[in-house]
């Protein structure tokens, strides 16, 4: 709902999951409006484990500030531009140079944008759209 701007009604239908069950899931995110419409807040604490690549292979990461996963969504997004043969588009992953997320415990983790690592890591298949987020 965020990122769309959709209604509680449209993501829902979009995603396959009642109304209902997202407020029960994902209520403290939302607010209910003067109009009785929900909203999403401008951020949240909801637990996410997210999987960054380090130099020994990929980790998992839970962080519970959607500002965090935000930071590691777009890293994702620079990592993939970076390694697609049709851009190999390196610049994205300057503005990640020496910087951390935070993880739910407190802890900085740095975010790797060696490109040599990175090159190794993809031609291995390690690094893939899918990777993200961690495995249920």
């Amino acid at each position: 709902m965020r990122a769309s701007k959709a209604s509680l009604q449209k993501a829902s239908r979009e995603s396959g999951i009642a109304p209902q069950t997202v407020r029960r899931l994902v209520g403290p995110t939302l607010r209910k409006q003067r109009n009785g419409r929900y909203a999403v807040r401008p951020t949240d604490k909801l637990l996410r484990v997210l999987v960054i690549p380090m130099k020994k292979g990929l980790r998992e990461v839970a962080t519970t500030d959607s500002r965090q996963a935000h930071v590691v969504s777009e890293y994702w997004i620079a990592v993939h531009r970076y390694l697609d043969p049709k851009t190999g588009d390196a610049s994205a992953l300057q503005t990640f140079k020496g910087k951390r997320i935070v993880d739910a415990n407190g802890k900085r983790v740095s975010l790797l944008t060696d490109l040599a690592e990175l090159d190794r890591l993809g031609n291995a298949g390690v690094l893939s759209f899918e990777t993200i987020y961690a495995k249920r």
